[in-house]
This record gives structure tokens, sequence and C-alpha cells, in this order.
């Protein structure tokens, strides 16, 4: 256990000395980061408020070039590409790379609708195909159940915890290769968040996941790998039993133990 992952041919995701700027370069947000996330795999990213986590996700699907001043160095490499390079066709890294937000925000459209956007955005016209995807995306994200009779009313009618897992779903529906959830449960109840977290759990050898939380106990509960972020840097990372019982850094240790946050 280290800061930094173990390294190879294999790896899904790797950030190599990584480092991310906002304000042209007057604030630092993540600095020479080096990880590594194997294909199939679940990373935690946990860490107080302003550590880089929100922000590493960001750079992984380049949300972050829609904000001004922004700049990086190093490598972020998806499948051994830099996601930065010239080459990357950036809406297909996006379809690749799926992002599921801490405020779910349905689209003012039935069910059905909102997860058949994104099929039909790519082109996808056949009634049948379009069923098979959307029954596929919400059975995965485990909520086809107890929508499967309404899918044609609206989708701002669900809770909180159906609007998120919706949201999964609606990734899901364009066949992404890494998921991306930033905080998803911050707002929900207790039972919808181990809902969340039960499905993070199903899906997990099918997709590459990395989750951001602030709450560690969330960390532990989920018991994947776990990286700790604080102010920009990573700290430490392996898996959550050793993490949460033999951190090797003091700050990993006043984080989890509650003496910051």
């Amino acid at each position: 256990m280290s800061a930094t992952a173990p390294t190879g041919s294999e790896c899904k995701v790797q950030a190599i000395n990584f480092s991310f700027s906002y304000a042209y370069g007057e604030t630092k947000a993540l600095h020479s980061l080096n990880l590594a996330i194997r294909p199939g795999s679940l990373l935690t990213i946990m860490g107080p408020t302003g550590s880089g986590k929100t922000t590493f996700l960001r750079a992984l699907n380049r949300l972050n070039d829609r904000v001004a001043g922004t700049g990086h160095t190093g490598q972020l490499l998806l499948d051994g590409k830099d996601v930065y390079g010239q080459e990357v066709d950036v809406a297909e890294l996006r379809r690749r790379v799926g992002m599921v937000f801490a405020l779910p925000t349905p689209l003012p459209l039935s069910i059905y609708e909102n997860v058949a956007y994104g099929p039909r955005k790519k082109g996808i016209r056949s009634r049948a195909k379009l069923d098979t995807i959307v029954e596929k995306a919400l059975k995965t994200a485990v909520i086809f159940e107890e929508v499967k009779d309404r899918l044609h009313s609206s989708a701002q009618r669900l809770s909180g915890g159906q609007q998120q897992r919706l949201a999964l779903a609606r990734v899901l529906a364009v066949d992404p290769e890494v998921i991306l959830l930033d905080e998803p449960t911050s707002g929900l109840d207790p039972l919808s968040t181990l809902r969340i977290e039960e499905t993070l759990r199903q899906l997990r050898s099918d997709f590459t996941i990395v989750l951001v939380t602030h709450d560690p106990l969330q960390a532990a509960r989920i018991k994947s790998d776990v990286a700790f972020f604080y102010l920009g840097e990573l700290v430490e990372i392996g898996p959550a039993t050793e993490i949460f019982t033999r951190p090797q850094d003091r700050r990993t240790e006043d984080y989890i133990t509650g003496k910051f946050g």
C-alpha cells in the first residue's frame, strides 16, 4: 500500500505525474498524481472538500474543458492513450467514460425517453432495439422492477434515490467502459444510499468504476480499493481493509477517525 497503485499494460486508467490547475495556473487542484486503475475494478476516492476528487473525475472525461483558464501537465491515460491527445474525439471519450453527478437531473421527459435519449443521439431509431436497450439499462441499474409499469410517466416524479439510479441507467444505455460517480448519494436517505452502494457492487465486475465520496464510512462499507486525496495530493491508496486498519500516513488516520473532514 502506497501513494501509487500498481502500474502496467493492464491498467484501464492511469495518471502519470498528472497535475491540474484553474485560473490560468494560479490554483493548483491536483499535484503530480500517480495512480492506476485496473479494468473491472472499483476505486473509491475519499477526502475532504477541496482535495481534488471531483477535479480528477472531470479531468477523466474532459468536462473541465468547459472551464476557462484550466491547464494540466503530465498524462492521464485511458487504455494507454492520453485523453488529452490531439486525436481524441471528446464526444466518444464521454461515451466511454460516463459520469453520474451528485444531484440527479432527469430530463423533463418520461422515464423511457430519459434512458433512450443517449442511444437516439447515437442514431438508433429502431423501437425494438431501443426497448431492449432501455430495459437492459434499467435492470442493470436495479430500478426496472420499480418503474416497469410507468415507463411513460415523468421521470421527475421519481424519488431522489430512483432518480439517481435512473441517471446511472442513462449512462449505462450508451455502453460505457468506465463509470464515474461524484458523491452520488450525498443527498439521499440511508436506504437509497444502501441501494446505490449495492448496485455498484453488482456492476464492478462488468465496468471500471470510480466513486468519489466525502464519507469515510461509505468507503469502508463498499470494501473496494480506496484512495485518500488531500489538498490535491494522493496520500495513499490500497484495499479498504488496509486503509482503515493500517493507514500508513497520519493524515489518512486523522481523516478516517474524524479529526478533520
